[in-house]
């Protein structure tokens, strides 16, 4: 079984609320330590075997499974999930703002709000990036209104033109 089928079974093998609240603020925790460390130091590239940077960032390889899983969507190059093994060498290249656009898609505020961003994106450029990922939550209606200009470019109304019957 590799890692990431390790990941999701212990996930799925949690048996009450109260352990699952325990793993959760414990994996959460371990999680907040890896991305202080990796913004602190302004690393955009991680290399090495699943086992060393897994102990890099004191986790377990099957909690570090589950972090890549979380990752794997802001980096350049996505990971094959299924074929890491502790021996597996990888190769994570970050964008950071693909990463910062997603924790606030996670609502990860423990994450997105860490000070460590301060030396990676401007305050403005956190703000450019929350500001387009609300507007990609905008429900958008494609249907024409009876009193909105008609499509057909005839510069009626809609209710006096194509929607007259």
């Amino acid at each position: 079984m590799n890692l990431y089928e390790q990941w999701e079974n212990r996930v799925k093998n949690i048996k009450t609320q109260a352990e699952y609240d325990k793993y959760w603020k414990n994996y959460f925790e371990k999680e907040k330590n890896a991305y202080e460390k990796i913004l602190e130091k302004k690393h955009n590239v991680l290399c090495g075997k699943v086992n060393e940077l897994a102990e890099s960032f004191n986790m377990s390889p099957v909690d570090f499974a589950g972090f890549v899983d979380g990752i794997n969507t802001s980096l350049l190059e996505s990971i094959d999930l299924n074929s890491l093994s502790e021996e597996s060498e990888i190769k994570m290249e970050i964008d950071f703002e693909k990463l910062y656009y997603n924790m606030l898609d996670a609502k990860a505020d423990w994450l997105y709000n860490l000070p460590q961003w301060d030396g990676i994106l401007s305050a403005e450029r956190r703000q450019e990036i929350t500001k387009e990922y609300r507007r990609s939550k905008i429900a958008v209606s494609n249907k024409v209104g009876r009193n909105d200009p008609c499509p057909c470019g005839s510069g009626k109304k809609y209710k006096k033109c194509c929607g007259k019957n």
